[in-house]
């Protein structure tokens, strides 16, 4: 079974940026998508953001889009968040996930399997 494993978290200020990254122990060739989720204490898991394994095609949540990029480097099966323009609102746990399907939707029910997570906070 495939493992992920993040790291990159941390504190930083408002109008920061940090790259948090991936590696899968499986290959993340196999035709499933891979991507971002995060939950904020007391709220519910949301998708950030995934990329297709196919097509490399990307999707982001309105509320990252144009701050966010997710890319991945299929020789070191790792995947990547740069994220820029951090605001307070961006704090939470952001956890790898691979998905059961080859498209990228925001549902944690497409999910096979989760990183650990890392912590974010954005704070002055």
């Amino acid at each position: 079974q495939s493992q992920l494993v993040e790291s990159g978290g941390g504190l930083v200020q408002p109008g920061g940026s940090l790259r948090l990254s991936c590696v899968a122990s499986g290959f993340i060739r196999d035709y499933v998508a891979i991507g971002w989720f995060r939950q904020a204490p007391g709220k519910e898991r949301e998708g950030v953001s995934c990329i297709t394994s196919r097509t490399g095609r990307t999707t982001y949540a309105g509320s990252v889009e144009g701050r966010f990029t997710i890319s991945r480097d299929n020789a070191k099966n790792t995947v990547y968040l740069q994220m820029n323009s951090l605001k307070p609102e961006d704090t939470a746990i952001y956890y790898c996930a691979r998905y059961r399907i080859s498209t990228c939707t925001a549902l944690v029910r497409d999910v096979g399997n989760w990183g650990q997570g890392t912590q974010v906070t954005v704070s002055s």
